[in-house]
């Protein structure tokens, strides 16, 4: 199965109870109806893109990223590779390689959808489609700072970096 059609596929049977993500569920899956190239980084219209909520084994601390062209603490993740067959896997190997841990579990259903502005690697602004996932790292595991990140670091949370409280409900509906 193709990225794409795994993202329409996983669209379609998620049923998100808020209806503000029911309706950027419903924008998505316009927005992938109208794009056959909606999932990779060239469409310049905007793109999906696969993030992580990395929670530790007790789901008391997230795993959180200084992000060196943003500039602040987000959640791990990032764009589809076009070896990605879906939208889990994708967000499974951006927290593998952004985390430095291996031995990761990642939920089938995403947690949570976000659209925002962003210039990326193209050098010209569009939107990341962010398909959001919970995904939980063993006991004692220990991050490891990829070169995509200026920090990396578990927060309680309840207690999140100053400057990244839009993430707060995230984090809660991961919990």
């Amino acid at each position: 199965m193709s990225l794409h059609l795994d993202a329409t596929s996983t669209l379609h049977k998620w049923r998100p109870a808020p209806a503000a993500q029911e309706a950027l569920r419903q924008a998505f899956l316009g927005f992938l109806a109208a794009r056959e190239d909606a999932c990779l980084r060239s469409c310049a219209a905007g793109h999906l893109t696969a993030s992580a909520v990395l929670l530790d084994a007790d789901r008391e601390h997230v795993l959180l990223t200084l992000h060196p062209r943003v500039g602040r603490w987000l959640q791990l993740g990032g764009h589809c590779e076009p070896s990605d067959t879906s939208l889990v896997s994708a967000a499974l190997r951006e927290a593998r390689e952004e985390s430095g841990i291996a031995e990761l579990h990642i939920e089938p259903e995403p947690v949570q959808l976000d659209v925002h502005p962003i210039t990326c690697s193209l050098g010209v602004p569009t939107r990341h489609f962010d398909v959001r996932f919970v995904v939980q790292a063993p006991r004692g595991a220990k991050p490891v700072r990829s070169d995509e990140s200026d920090d990396l670091r578990w927060w309680p949370v309840d207690g999140l970096p100053a400057g990244s409280e839009d993430l707060a409900e995230l984090v809660a509906a991961a919990g």
